[in-house]
């Protein structure tokens, strides 16, 4: 019998070492539905989201909120590492499988990918397979003594947010979901609980998340609400079918003498782009006031792509003027392209600026006051300005949404039927 050289030897004792002891690998994350816990400022705040198509080509992690749900593609990494970037927004979700006591879970952070902040506003989270609730626990569930269904009117208890809100909610035994709108848009929906004396909601759809906890006494709410990465607001609240905001019609309005506004600003390819342009000439104007940071803005250009999509052929166009994080124009064109390429943006986009209200007011000359991101600005084929809109409010707000899409259209209806009355003027001969 020939014995194995040394050196063969080794080899063959690699195979048989390998098949008995496979690579070590990463453990990997399991597919379905997660808990996730931000750490902002000590305090929980807890999400839900999902993990599919793990070993597919395209996997997919979902944010979960109630009804909402948003989709982003998820990287997965060599070392066992998961990425997500929460498309349109200059963040991401990053984290990794790490095994302890109570099996295997995510750590990782929400990274703010702006440059200028560096890091500053990156939220530690940690998250558990197989939890399907936010905040109780089903087996600790204690039961709710109010029921809180119903519209209520939120008054801010200092002036960290400028503008007083309304709460719509909706209550079924102790699940608790529902909308705080404001002057300049809405929280997007909420989901959370009632336990005892005391309600919890929270949400996070990619932009910076939001908790809001409070109690409850003889019909009357307070607590706080905390944005995440930026503030904490103080409210209290009664129930009000009457309460509403302010008109938002009438929030930003044109200057004594004024019937027109304009600006010239560079598109995408650095080119400058004015409402006195050709190409504007005896069309019906619509002009959006945005930022891609901003998650009103984000949802009102949700609905106005594939509005203007299909109206596009009708004498209409758009313009989307963006103030950003960044005070760059480099930083502009590659926020915006991902922005138009996310939405099939078909309307053309310009540059106003670094985001800051006071600054857009100037840029805008002609406002009294730019109030919010986003402001929808309606211009006609005179070139006159028909109607200047605040803020957004998304489906979540139900009839408020209704009303909003109702009146859009309506009045888009019109002056579409209004004459181009620049239109006898191009038959002449030069």
């Amino acid at each position: 019998m020939k014995f194995p050289t040394p050196k063969s030897a080794v080899s063959l004792l690699g195979i048989l070492l390998a098949l008995a002891f496979p690579a070590f690998a990463a453990p990997a994350p399991a597919e379905g539905v997660w808990r996730g816990e931000f750490n902002v400022n000590g305090e929980p705040l807890p999400f839900n989201f999902e993990l599919r198509d793990l070993g597919g080509e395209k996997p997919v992690l979902t944010l979960i909120n109630g009804t909402r749900r948003d989709h982003f593609a998820l990287e997965q990494r060599g070392d066992g590492s998961l990425r997500a970037v929460m498309n349109t927004y200059d963040a991401a979700l990053e984290a990794r499988v790490v095994e302890g006591s109570g099996g295997r879970r995510l750590e990782g952070h929400y990274r703010d990918l702006v440059p200028r902040r560096n890091g500053a506003n990156d939220l530690a989270f940690v998250a558990e397979h197989g939890r399907a609730w936010r905040f109780v626990d089903p087996d600790k569930d204690v039961g709710a003594d109010a029921d809180l269904d119903g519209k209520w009117a939120i008054v801010n208890r200092d002036r960290s947010v400028a503008a007083n809100q309304v709460a719509l909610l909706q209550q079924e035994g102790t699940r608790l979901t529902g909308v705080f709108m404001t002057v300049v848009g809405d929280t997007r929906e909420l989901e959370g609980t009632v336990q005892g004396d005391r309600f919890y909601l929270s949400h996070f759809s990619g932009p910076s998340p939001v908790l809001i906890r409070g109690t409850i006494e003889e019909g009357e709410i307070q607590g706080a609400i905390n944005f995440g990465i930026y503030n904490i607001a103080k409210f209290e609240g009664h129930r009000s079918d009457e309460v509403e905001l302010p008109d938002p019609y009438k929030l930003t309005f044109l200057e004594d003498g004024q019937r027109r506004i304009d600006f010239s600003f560079p598109d995408l390819q650095g080119r400058p782009l004015s409402l006195s342009d050709d190409k504007y000439r005896g069309k019906v104007v619509i002009v959006e006031i945005i930022g891609t940071w901003c998650p009103n803005c984000t949802d009102q250009t949700q609905f106005l792509a594939p509005w203007f999509r299909e109206n596009q052929g009708r004498g209409v166009e758009a313009i989307a003027v963006a103030f950003e994080q960044e005070d760059s124009f480099e930083y502009f064109q590659r926020q915006l392209t991902r922005f138009r390429d996310f939405f099939d943006i078909r309307y053309d986009i310009a540059y106003g600026g670094v985001a800051d209200k006071k600054l857009a007011t100037q840029r805008f000359k002609g406002l009294n006051y730019m109030a919010a991101f986003p402001t929808t600005i309606v211009i006609d084929r005179r070139g006159d300005v028909r109607e200047i809109y605040t803020g957004y409010t998304g489906e979540v707000t139900g009839d408020y949404f209704q009303q909003y899409k109702a009146r859009f259209n309506a009045l888009l209806d019109e002056l579409l039927a209004e004459p181009d009355p620049y239109a006898s003027l191009a038959a002449v001969p030069r």
